[in-house]
This record gives C-alpha cells, structure tokens and sequence, in this order.
C-alpha cells in the first residue's frame, strides 16, 4: 500500500533528479576565435517536442561553448555511457577555452550528420544533431531550443529485427550530484493498464536483458 511521506520544505534549487548526463560537442564560426572543436557535459538536457523532434539544452552565459554555438546555431548532443563518464566528468570542470578537451580526454571529432560545424564524438553510442530553433535568456543561463535534424547510432546497439536496443549502451545518469549506473528494469510504458499475460511477457522479456558488462 502506498504511505503519506512526511515532507519538510527546502529552499527553491534545481532538485529534478536523475537527469540523464549528456556530452554536447560544438565549434565556432570558422575564421573566428571560437572555431576549435570543443565539448561541454551538460545534465540540464531534455525533450520538448516530438514533431518535429526537439530538444533543449541550458548553458551559463559565461560559459566558451555558450559562444561557439551562438555563432553556429549548431550543437551536437553525445550521449553517455560508463566508458565515456570519465572524459564526461573531466569536460564538465575544465574550460574548452584553456584547453583542447578532445585531444585531453582522447575522443574523436567527426563530421555530424547534417550539420556543417558542430562535430559528433565518435565513442559515444548515439548522437543527435541539433538546430538552434530559438535561444531562450533565463537567468544564468540561456536555454537552447534547437531540433533533431539526423541521429546516429552505433551499429552494436541494433538488434537482427533493425530495432534500436538502448538497454544494451550502459547509459549513465546523473542524480544529485553523482553518477549512476541504470538497474534492473521496472516496467515499460503502459504497464498500469496491461493485461497480467501481457505484463507478465513483457516483464520477463525485460528482466532477461541484462546490459553487457563493461570491458574496461
């Protein structure tokens, strides 16, 4: 049976949790001081429309990725999985103005699909090339409403039916300041109301797909 909680109230603070932790690579105008390729971890990430797809992301005004992708209207958002959150966790305490984060963290900048600037990074199990649509000024950060022009995923995480198995890519996520791991599946999408065979079949499916262990 589900219990009252007893609640205590906190000061106002930025507490949604988990949030997935994402890598968003970007470069500058070409011929300008910003037009190296660079990459900031951002957890202020999130879907905001499904047609056409968008997506947002919020960055601190002061930030040199902030520059890059005002100049370009381009962003490329990586996602994480456990062999990336150590070069994820290094790109989000040091600056990309200071240093080359690619050639620190010893990833690779390829060409995004359908973006003329902003690069994808060739580790990350599945890039989304994003359009800046509309910039949004907050408060110490701008939001970043951009769309989903193209998405690339590494062929692994494809099963023989062609269908995008992301259990299968150790994504990570980021709750309260630490990183996690995703557990045991729960449920899936519309299991309140499935039928106990329905629920049943479904739930063994997804009890069995243990993601790989990780080969670091």
């Amino acid at each position: 049976m589900l219990q009252n909680l007893e609640k205590i109230e906190l000061s106002p603070s930025t507490l949604l949790s988990p949030v997935p932790v994402v890598l968003v690579s970007c470069r500058g105008r070409e011929g300008s001081d910003n037009e190296k390729a660079n990459l900031i971890t951002l957890a202020w990430a999130g879907t905001v429309c499904s047609e056409p797809p968008m997506v947002s992301i919020s960055v601190r005004k002061s930030r040199y990725s902030h520059r890059q992708i005002t100049e370009t209207g381009e962003f490329v958002i990586n996602l994480v999985n456990e062999d990336l959150l150590q070069a994820t966790d290094f790109c989000g305490v040091k600056s990309g103005q200071d240093i080359d984060k690619f050639t620190e963290c010893h990833l690779t900048a390829v060409p995004a699909a359908g973006l003329s600037r902003a690069p994808a990074v060739a580790e990350s199990p599945l890039c989304l090339s994003c359009q800046v649509k509309q910039v949004i000024p907050l408060g110490s950060h701008d939001c970043f409403i951009a769309e989903i022009i193209a998405v690339e995923a590494a062929a692994s995480l494809m099963d023989r039916q062609k269908r995008l198995r992301l259990d299968k890519a150790q994504l990570v996520a980021y709750n309260h300041g630490n990183y996690y791991s995703l557990g045991e599946a729960l449920g899936f999408f519309g299991y309140s109301v499935a039928s106990e065979a329905v629920l049943a079949q479904r739930m063994r499916v997804l009890r069995a797909l243990k993601p790989p262990k990780s080969g670091r």
